[in-house]
């Protein structure tokens, strides 16, 4: 039984995704509510993931190897895991690239982490409001606003 999601959380995922997918160079595929598969025990799913898999139809989850990126867009529910339940997860199983969206004033708030190898854990790389612009793991420019803006 999956929880209610509420109708920024769907927009923000739906229309991330589709930046996401459209800034994407060959090779780098974005997929929505995929597993990864941590171990025998363990398969969260983020809302995004960015790999380098390449697309298989037949695919249930990734392998932690190959995913460059994983974005969990908050929800009530999700916050304690997304913020700190994943967020040691993903690090500990070498996920380069973590980004926490949350929502301040119905906008979009983009916390973003990457892997810092000695320690096996993510360091902040910054909070993102109204516009991101990042070169890691793939050129990425977004105007976050847009993401949640009625059209």
């Amino acid at each position: 039984m999956m929880t209610p999601q509420r109708s920024w959380h769907a927009r923000v995922v739906n229309r991330l995704t589709s930046s996401l997918e459209s800034q994407a160079p060959s090779g780098i595929v974005v997929e929505l509510e995929m597993t990864v598969r941590l171990d025998e025990r363990n398969r969260p799913e983020p809302d995004i993931l960015a790999t380098s898999a390449p697309f298989e139809s037949g695919r249930t989850w990734h392998s932690p190897a190959d995913v460059l990126l994983a974005v969990e867009v908050v929800s009530p529910e999700s916050a304690h895991r997304d913020q700190h339940v994943k967020l040691r997860k993903y690090a500990e199983a070498g996920i380069p690239h973590y980004w926490i969206v949350e929502e301040h004033e119905t906008k979009p708030v983009v916390r973003v982490y990457e892997l810092d190898k000695p320690t096996n854990a993510y360091s902040p790389v910054g909070i993102f409001r109204s516009d991101l612009k990042l070169e890691f793991p793939f050129p990425i420019v977004l105007d976050l606003d847009n993401l949640v803006r009625a059209k």
